[in-house]
């Protein structure tokens, strides 16, 4: 009795010692992401004075507040281990509906504003049908549905720019609260519900569970045509609320102004360590993979290198990042564990 009562609390230090030396890769990564980005901030005064301060801090929360949103959407697709590529059409829906049908007033705003967010979950829910339902492969169907979209448009403004942005984005991007830009509390907001959605409700589990294996996803019971539905009409909500609030903040809407969110928002949830082929991945990830590119956009424009440049250096760190997951040398988890020994 003594002996074995003995070697139980022997055993229970090295049990916790080995719980404690656990990691989650995921939280690994974000942190390390996380500390990458501050100090990338922190060395970017060498490049200019302007740069290292809270000034621009808030610029990186305001400009990442729009990648944020799309990224969300798309994170969620990736997760289900689809790719939304319409991401970039339905952020140009979002803007130009609201300065087409709102303009530069809030008249009907209450009303209008809901109903294009409902007409854009209409346009990802055409894009979950065909996915689910008729088993067209997720970039096909997405790309096919943004070219429908961004034709629509082409021929609804003749290629013209719009302006007006309606008064209440323009506030909500531009106004402040007890001296807080109202735009980090709305950064913020999106980083609750988020990490609450995903991690916290059926349909999060859901996600899981259909990126892990499809087959195991369907013999489980789990209502795949409907999640994978409500996956991309959520997407595609993200995307155009997005687009609108760059509305808000830019004072008007183009028909390109999505397409700089198209790369950098599967770049966002790929960098945060979610894997792209589903099953994997956080949104605590993806808003650390946010705050990292829209740091390294404003340091290389800081630079005065073209958006052009910009974008090649968000396709080199998603090729960086897929190769690092691809390879268990590469991962972080299993470098800090070598590391311990």
């Amino acid at each position: 009795m003594t002996t074995n009562s003995t070697n139980v609390t022997m055993a229970s230090p090295r049990s916790d010692a080995r719980r404690a030396s656990r990691v989650n890769p995921d939280y690994l990564s974000a942190g390390l992401l996380f500390a990458l980005t501050v100090l990338m901030i922190a060395c970017s005064r060498l490049i200019s004075s302007s740069l290292g301060s809270w000034a621009q801090v808030s610029t990186v929360l305001t400009l990442g507040c729009f990648l944020l949103v799309a990224a969300f959407g798309q994170g969620l697709v990736i997760l289900s281990g689809g790719l939304d590529l319409s991401v970039a059409s339905l952020f140009m829906f979002g803007g130009v509906m609201s300065t087409a049908l709102i303009g530069s007033s809030n008249a009907g705003a209450w009303y209008l504003m809901p109903a294009i967010l409902v007409g854009a979950g209409l346009i990802g829910a055409l894009s979950g049908v065909g996915i689910a339902w008729l088993k067209i492969p997720p970039f096909i169907m997405t790309m096919g549905v943004g070219i429908i979209v961004g034709s629509i448009a082409l021929g609804y403004t003749s290629g013209s720019t719009l302006g007006g942005s309606p008064l209440f984005l323009e506030a909500l991007m531009k106004g402040s609260l007890l001296n807080v830009p109202v735009v980090v509390l709305v950064f913020v907001a999106i980083c609750v519900v988020g990490l609450m959605l995903q991690t916290r409700t059926v349909f999060g589990r859901n996600l899981y569970a259909i990126g892990g294996s499809l087959g195991a996803a369907r013999v489980s019971g789990i209502p795949v045509t409907r999640t994978l539905v409500l996956t991309y009409t959520g997407s595609a909500i993200c995307a155009a609320a997005g687009g609108a609030l760059l509305t808000g903040y830019s004072g008007g809407a183009t028909l390109m102004m999505g397409e700089p969110y198209l790369l950098p928002s599967i770049a966002a949830v790929v960098v945060g360590g979610s894997s792209i082929l589903g099953g994997r991945g956080s949104f605590l990830g993806t808003i650390v993979g946010t705050l990292f590119l829209t740091t390294l956009d404003s340091v290389i424009a800081a630079t005065g290198l073209a958006q052009g440049w910009r974008l090649i250096v968000s396709g080199l760190v998603i090729v960086v990042a897929l190769l690092c997951q691809s390879s268990s040398a590469g991962s972080l988890a299993t470098w800090f564990s070598r590391l311990r020994r």
